[in-house]
């Protein structure tokens, strides 16, 4: 059935009148649609003829042969790509704090086990650090380990990585371990006495206050008694200061704890700094008292 004939059948027309053979095929094209719209116009004529004039079908036919229904449709533009997420970590200072959680008790923190533990400092708004801070740094390592490593609060490093002591100052720590014998991987862990980032108005790091160190006083001491080490190793002076708050440390003796052995060293990333090698003697010393001191309680 050729084209013209399936219009008329889809319309309702009767059948299509076909020219003689040997017409010309445009001629014949022309026919076939001069007969469509003729055949479809008379009904219709006759139902607006009251109303309007008729249309000439020679109009018709001509604004028919005008479309051009081959006519390929333009694609629409290209909606440009996206360009590449950049590694720049400079939204992190501007990224906001996350929404605090409700507060828990001492009594609630000192209930906890490991995993409540990590959870509750994850969500934790027990002083204003909740509203300033871009993460927290909960403590990593053996959590049956004899050796118990100190620092005072996180660095921006660290709280971008969300991990304690990590980069050179960790690969530091592991290698003054080794130095006396000790497996960083399965005997050591680390923690801060604050989990969260102290910061200035001006969004610089800053000493917490006494309030702020109070606050999170309850985690560390949860912290102590789920490890129960035998030796502690504070970095730093602030660790030193902090871990028995009114009570000054002095490098080179031994405090105690509960029944912990606490020993005072430079933190990782001060000697990082020394060009002169005198705090690296000195830390050496430390790590050695610290050493005899864990194995003289080992004896006892």
């Amino acid at each position: 059935m050729s084209r013209s004939a399936v219009f008329l059948d889809e319309m309702g027309v009767g059948p299509l009148w076909r020219l003689r053979q040997g017409g010309a095929p445009e001629a014949a094209e022309a026919a076939d649609v001069a007969e469509i719209v003729e055949a479809a116009a008379a009904p219709v004529a006759a139902v607006v003829e009251a109303a309007a004039p008729p249309i000439p079908v020679a109009e018709v036919v001509a604004e028919v042969k005008a479309v051009d229904v081959a006519a390929p449709v333009a694609p629409a533009p290209a909606t440009p790509a996206a360009p590449a997420a950049s590694d720049d970590t400079a939204w992190f200072d501007d990224a906001p704090p996350p929404p605090p959680a409700r507060q828990l008790s001492d009594a609630d923190i000192a209930a906890l086990e490991w995993d409540g533990l990590t959870a509750a400092v994850a969500k934790c708004a027990r002083c204003d650090l909740c509203k300033t801070r871009k993460g927290v740094v909960m403590g990593r390592g053996d959590r049956q380990g004899d050796w118990l490593m100190l620092a005072s609060s996180p660095s921006r490093l660290e709280e971008r990585e969300g991990r304690a002591l990590p980069g050179e100052q960790g690969k530091l720590l592991d290698n003054m371990l080794k130095a006396i014998a000790v497996d960083a991987d399965r005997d050591v862990y680390i923690t801060h006495l604050l989990k969260c980032r102290p910061l200035d108005e001006a969004g610089q790091e800053r000493l917490p206050t006494e309030a702020e160190s109070a606050a999170c006083r309850p985690y560390f001491e949860r912290e102590l008694a789920l490890l129960q080490p035998r030796t502690i190793l504070t970095l730093g002076s602030m660790a030193a200061a902090g871990i028995n708050p009114g009570e000054k440390p002095v490098r080179g003796t031994v405090r105690q704890l509960g029944k912990a052995a606490v020993v005072a060293t430079f933190h990782p990333e001060m000697l990082l700094q020394d060009e002169t090698g005198k705090a690296k003697a000195r830390a050496w010393a430390d790590l050695c008292l610290a050493k005899s001191t864990h194995g003289d309680s080992h004896g006892e």
